[in-house]
């Protein structure tokens, strides 16, 4: 009996071996996708970057329209989004949830670290949605400092990074999962104020009304070392995924600035003030 056992156990080792040595490297996620067809884009449902269309049912917006074009470019591809909230963005990319960041994800050195990015789709700077009026008389983040005012943020926005950098203290800081709800703690008057990006806050006037909220006129932009601190949004990939990001950024760097680019994006708010010229992602990783 005894020697049975070992003449079984070595023929389950030696057909283990066997399955190991045959399966061969596993393929890569670019492989898979072409293969397969189909690519899964991580959002953040934040218009107009990329958000639920609810007529169709599917994702729109600027990033999931240009992942759109690159692929169409690559064949007939499958585009499914998957919802996450924004600060979950970056983990649910490594656990492998989807394939690609499309939420329109300021390029960070910070992030760099964490994950790999496309090269810049657009440039765009911060704005203050408030409650029709602008009870509080604010213009700039700087104008919290010192006031008992709440500040809304989405949890792992640059909009945070801003706040503190202009001297916000933390206890003011309201910390909310998307932009809806955002909106719906301004108007219910949880914050005093939502920070986001200039378009996002055009198109949260749109959906609530102007009788409700506003954005602040003029808004002033933070500075640091005399240069306005701008967001540079982005395609996020994994760090063991270069081969995808490659040949997706190949595509996607012969579209930015073209008219093509602005036919696309333009009616989501994006023209020629939003293009992101000559700043590649070298660039943007490696600053200060």
């Amino acid at each position: 009996m005894p020697h049975s056992i070992f003449r079984f156990s070595g023929l389950f080792l030696g057909l283990a071996l066997l399955f190991s040595c045959s399966s061969g490297p596993q393929p890569s996620t670019l492989q898979k996708i072409q293969k397969t067809k189909k690519i899964r884009l991580g959002y953040a449902n934040e218009a107009p970057y990329a958000f639920l269309d609810p007529e169709t049912g599917e994702i729109t917006g600027e990033a999931p329209t240009l992942a759109r074009e690159v692929f169409g470019q690559w064949g007939d591809y499958e585009v499914e989004g998957v919802l996450t909230e924004f600060g979950s963005l970056i983990p649910g990319l490594k656990a492998g949830r989807f394939d690609i960041i499309a939420a329109g994800m300021y390029i960070t050195p910070a992030r760099c670290k964490e994950i790999l990015f496309s090269d810049p789709t657009y440039a765009i700077g911060d704005q203050l949605l408030v409650p029709a009026g602008n009870p509080n008389n604010l213009h700039a983040l700087a104008d919290f400092v010192d006031q008992d005012l709440k500040l809304g943020v989405v949890t792992g926005a640059m909009e945070r990074q801003h706040a503190e950098l202009a001297g916000v203290a933390a206890e003011q800081l309201v910390l909310l999962p998307d932009t809806p709800s955002g909106l719906e703690a301004l108007i219910a008057g949880r914050i005093d104020a939502f920070a986001v990006t200039a378009l996002t806050a055009q198109q949260l006037v749109t959906r609530a009304g102007s009788d409700q909220v506003q954005t602040v006129e003029p808004f002033h932009d933070l500075e640091q070392n005399g240069v306005l601190l701008k967001g540079y949004g982005a395609f996020g990939f994994r760090k063991s995924d270069s081969e995808l990001r490659n040949a997706f950024n190949t595509t996607l760097s012969g579209l930015i600035g073209t008219s093509r680019h602005l036919e696309l994006v333009e009616p989501f708010g994006f023209g020629p003030n939003q293009m992101p010229g000559s700043v590649r992602m070298e660039t943007l990783c490696s600053m200060p």
